[in-house]
């Protein structure tokens, strides 16, 4: 329902889902809390809604995080929840801890030690079904889920 705009419907059934404890649905609810979508926008209820999802695993929620304490000048921080995003294999962690690293704001070994994690978290989910799946979704012959 969330990607055909029916918003209060997917607010009903992502609520229902991360009260069990569904970390994607956990996620789902902090964007649309951030974006205005079907509730009116409310950063505590997105941050809280992150935060469980970045700490039950979710790689987009601990760089979204991580992102959040960057705007504000809380650079460590922001490394803690990037380098957590990478060993998690979030691609988008390595880019911003690449920024880091070049603005002096991480050491070259704790770069090199996040590129080595987040290489092996993807090649532990590598494989031929994932793989032909990102193909169709690329090629519009499947939706993704967000």
């Amino acid at each position: 329902h969330f990607g055909d705009g029916d918003y209060d419907r997917a607010f009903e059934y992502f609520t229902k889902a991360a009260d069990f404890g569904d970390v994607e649905a956990q996620f789902n609810l902090s964007l649309m809390y951030r974006e205005g979508l079907g509730v009116e926008k409310d950063e505590k209820k997105e941050i809280y809604h992150l935060e469980e999802a970045a700490i039950r695993g979710h790689p987009d929620a601990r760089y979204n995080l991580g992102c959040r304490e960057g705007n504000v000048g809380r650079n460590d921080r922001a490394v803690k929840h990037f380098i957590i995003a990478a060993n998690l294999g979030y691609d988008g962690a390595i880019q911003a801890l690449k920024k880091c690293y070049a603005g002096g704001v991480v050491s070259k070994e704790d770069f090199a030690a996040a590129l080595r994690a987040q290489k092996a978290a993807v090649d532990a989910t590598q494989s031929p079904q994932r793989e032909a799946a990102a193909k169709a979704v690329a090629a519009g012959k499947i939706m993704r889920w967000i």
